[in-house]
């Protein structure tokens, strides 16, 4: 074995817990149809002040990432593009400005799913809280109605900017797609899952021409609130996810 590759997998064993769970992510991701052809990003923060983080290569099927092929690259470092299989530009200007400017939201996911991406297309792109879902995400996204074009890095400072806010951990991309955040890779893929969801039921419920049955302010915050503190769902969610990769012989943990 050279050299080269030794170095290779030493890099590829860093954050290696991490790199498994994001892999998994991926995985499921593409099960559920949430990827978009070989476009569209994870990330995760890995360093205390978030600036450092992994990231899905370039123009990979969201169903053949494995953990030993996720990059490693810092915000904060103007060469990082050059390295292989580094990621497209607009990775690099929606991703590394969110983990530049917001170490608050430690994992970054963005796809173009297609209920969330629906609602991202109405003129009113607020998700009303009609079910328990929706009551998930009350007070508790953020709608950019600003888009300009693919996500630079122009594009991604100012998408960045809109996310000041810890509470605030959806993005609704308007005529994009969605932005999810959270503390972990479990913690986003749970709230990106269940966004999707939420999303599905408000747009099938607005086929129906029928009147909506939107939750009062307290309880949509209520049931916000409770959801938010049940205890390790978001963990136990992608624990299973990655026992069922685990029971099938899948290679995303390689």
């Amino acid at each position: 074995m050279s050299v080269s590759t030794n170095r290779m997998d030493a890099r590829a064993n860093v954050h290696r817990a991490e790199r498994i769970d994001l892999a998994a992510a991926f995985r499921w991701a593409a099960r559920l149809n949430f990827h978009e052809a070989v476009a569209n990003h994870f990330s995760l923060a890995v360093n205390e002040d978030g600036s450092q983080f992994l990231i899905n290569p370039n123009q990979r099927h969201f169903s053949r990432i494995k953990a030993s092929d996720l990059l490693l690259l810092d915000a904060n470092d103007a060469n990082a593009l050059s390295q292989p299989d580094a990621p497209d530009i607009t990775a690099w200007g929606l991703h590394g400005s969110v983990h530049r400017h917001c170490p608050h939201h430690r994992c970054v996911m963005h796809v173009h799913s297609m209920f969330a991406t629906v609602l991202a297309s109405l003129k009113d792109s607020n998700l009303p809280p009609i079910d328990q879902n929706a009551a998930t995400f009350y007070q508790r996204y953020v709608i950019d109605d600003g888009y300009g074009g693919l996500a630079t890095e122009t594009e991604g400072e100012r998408c960045a900017a809109l996310l000041s806010d810890p509470t605030k951990q959806v993005m609704i991309m308007g005529n994009h797609g969605v932005l999810v955040m959270g503390n972990s890779v479990a913690d986003a893929f749970n709230r990106l899952f269940y966004f999707e969801r939420a999303a599905e039921t408000y747009i099938r419920a607005l086929q129906t021409g029928q009147p909506l049955r939107v939750l009062s302010h307290d309880v949509a915050a209520k049931t916000a609130q409770e959801i938010e503190e049940y205890p390790e769902m978001a963990d136990r969610h992608l624990s299973e996810l990655k026992a069922i990769l685990d029971d099938e012989g899948s290679n995303y943990a390689d």
